[in-house]
């Protein structure tokens, strides 16, 4: 046990760490492995792996770097959270622009790159690290009205969404939007902004309903399950129905044989038929108590950037979450998002790891902010302002 008295690095660590936050993630982990393990061999004995534990073996195996990054990260303070989102937000938004190019083409889009015989899709790295900038972004404007950093934000945003919809990745374009969105209505927008930025987004989103098929044929089969085959959501929404309450028990679903995508984006239908809504319930509870905990913490903190930053990453967790449960529910059209820390994916799992580590960093107890904003206070009325704590 660390003693409170310890003045080492990871002591101090450990006593300003979010603990509840830590186990809730680290719980969510232990659930992806067990649905690893129920949902990944008849997937792998359908496209012909020889091992039926293929995918297992390989989650566990990106299930330890992505534990180091979490670790690792929760360690920074907010200035180099900045400092390393900027640089990685710079080189995965070129490694974005660069799937376009050199991408391989997956079912009619460019979303992946191979390097070092190692699968990478670069916008899944991209997200936190956006996020954490245009929270930067949005501060300083709350900090320094005469910054136009609601403007930078808004070419921001274009930067980033302007390659999504050229892969095209609507999902991502969809989540990183909602989540600017957010930040920039945290930030005190306008009203009349919000009717320009709605407006926007629902035009953008009837162009790319007119214009791309595979959108067209998404929500037309959502809207009117008949035009169109349904068959990954009807096994979805079977696999919800034959599991109930308590499930058909570890390794005995049978929706899960021919599920196409049950070890991804349909693991939580898995999760239903082998063990039951309770299990589904306890998931929803744990990215519920995950994405409120942090917003209660940001909530309290007086520096505007660990604020946005925070209520942001949370977002951005939450809303991803939502999004796959709701599609395997059929209360919306498919998107082909993971569900974090879950789903089995190399790329996912290590920058959901990155973004969470920066969570953690961000709502670690700082006791000497609300002392130094006091002394900012002070020294005002007296005409000597104190600097702001990084």
């Amino acid at each position: 046990m660390i003693s409170r008295a310890e003045r080492t690095v990871v002591g101090e660590w450990w006593w300003t760490i979010d603990r509840l936050l830590l186990g809730a993630l680290a719980a969510l982990m232990i659930i992806g492995i067990v649905l690893a393990l129920a949902a990944s061999p008849p997937v792998a004995a359908r496209i012909g792996i020889a091992d039926p534990f293929h995918f297992v073996n390989r989650q566990v195996m990106f299930l330890v770097p992505a534990l180091i990054i979490l670790l690792a990260t929760s360690f920074l303070s907010p200035r180099n959270i900045r400092r390393i989102a900027l640089v990685l937000f710079l080189l995965f938004l070129g490694l974005v622009c660069a799937t376009l190019v050199v991408g391989p083409e997956v079912k009619g889009a460019r979303r992946w790159l191979t390097i070092a015989s190692v699968t990478v899709q670069p916008s899944e790295f991209l997200k936190p690290s956006f996020v954490i900038i245009a929270a930067w972004l949005f501060s300083e404007s709350v900090r320094r009205p005469e910054m136009p950093g609601q403007f930078l934000a808004i070419g921001l945003l274009g930067m980033v969404v302007t390659p999504l919809v050229m892969q095209p990745d609507f999902g991502q374009t969809m989540l990183v939007s909602l989540v600017w969105g957010s930040l920039f209505f945290l930030a005190g927008l306008r009203i009349l902004w919000v009717v320009g930025l709605g407006g926007i987004g629902a035009a953008g989103l009837f162009i790319a309903y007119k214009t791309v098929p595979h959108v067209t044929q998404r929500i037309d089969r959502f809207l009117n399950p008949d035009s169109g085959d349904t068959y990954q959501i009807d096994l979805s929404i079977n696999s919800f129905l034959n599991g109930g309450w308590l499930g058909q028990g570890p390794g005995e679903g049978s929706f899960k044989n021919v599920l196409p995508d049950g070890h991804t984006d349909f693991i939580f239908a898995v999760a239903g038929e082998e063990f039951g809504a309770v299990l589904c319930l306890m998931i929803a509870g744990l990215f519920a108590f995950i994405v409120l905990r942090a917003l209660a913490r940001a909530m309290h903190d007086e520096d505007p950037f660990v604020r946005f930053a925070t209520a942001g990453l949370a977002m951005l967790f939450g809303l991803q979450s939502c999004i796959n449960m709701m599609v395997n529910l059929h209360m919306m059209p498919a998107k082909g998002m993971t569900l974090p820390f879950v789903s089995y994916g190399g790329s996912s799992l290590l920058s959901l790891a990155y973004g969470m580590g920066m969570l953690l960093a961000l709502t670690r107890r700082r006791p000497r902010t609300a002392t130094l904003a006091e002394l900012e206070r002070l020294g005002t009325r007296l005409g000597a302002p104190m600097p702001r704590p990084a």
